[in-house]
């Protein structure tokens, strides 16, 4: 995107300043803990001050992209994990989502929720993380609705296993995914942008996730909690790092 508009301003809320560095992109670190709701709200206020200051008027884009995920028997690694993971994947998004829909509906824009094909159906072993996907893409879903004829829309990415430090930050051994059932974050993130473009509300990036979230999607909900069951639990859970 800076390629395209090098004068866009970029804002980042996270724990950690990104480690990526990009030549000539207008980035702006904004720290804040997104499972700490004062920490949140501290951030979004910094950040719709600088856009006035900065950037005052155009469009907004609102990506929330951060979450992570829990591998093994619930509340397997253990409960605050668990909890910390609601906190991220479902109210952080809700919260920052919520405090900063005035901007954008006054300024114009789109948000971009990152859900998971694991939206699709039950995850045994990995049961907080698909339900918190679930509840990002129905609720984006959702919301895409309410916000018609304001000048903002809403999209749900799912994408599958993606090559980011996810499986490592949910307990995986490296490489616990193969190369050949993965993407790359620039494949995604292209695919996410040419949904946005077309207008559309979700995407499923790459066409053999496609394919699995359209036959889960017609499957009775048990069936597939008991087939997911075999699957992750021969597969992902013996990668789980010790």
């Amino acid at each position: 995107m800076a390629k395209l508009n090098p004068s866009l301003q970029f804002c980042n809320l996270s724990r950690r300043e990104p480690a990526v560095k990009i030549c000539g992109i207008k980035l702006n670190h904004f720290p804040g803990d997104l499972s700490r709701p004062a920490e949140l709200a501290r951030a979004a206020g910094a950040i719709e001050a600088f856009l006035a200051d900065a950037a005052p008027t155009g469009r907004v884009l609102l990506i929330n992209n951060s979450g992570f995920g829990a591998y093994g028997r619930f509340p397997e690694p253990n409960l605050e994990h668990q909890l910390e993971l609601i906190d991220v994947n479902i109210r952080g998004l809700v919260d920052l989502t919520g405090r900063l829909l005035p901007l954008l509906k006054a300024r114009g824009g789109a948000i971009i929720n990152v859900a998971s094909t694991a939206a699709f159906q039950p995850t045994p072993y990995m049961a907080t993380y698909g339900a918190s996907k679930a509840f990002v893409l129905h609720w984006s879903l959702a919301l895409n609705e309410e916000l018609r004829g304001s000048g903002v829309r809403a999209l749900a990415v799912c994408p599958g296993p993606t090559t980011t430090d996810f499986s490592k930050r949910a307990g995986l051994r490296s490489g616990s995914v193969p190369p050949a059932l993965s993407m790359t974050c620039e494949q995604v993130v292209l695919g996410s942008l040419r949904a946005l473009a077309a207008g559309r509300s979700q995407v499923v990036n790459g066409w053999k996730n496609k394919t699995m979230t359209f036959v889960t999607a017609k499957l009775p909900k048990p069936l597939m909690a008991r087939a997911a069951a075999k699957a992750l639990g021969s597969y992902q859970v013996k990668q789980v790092r010790k």
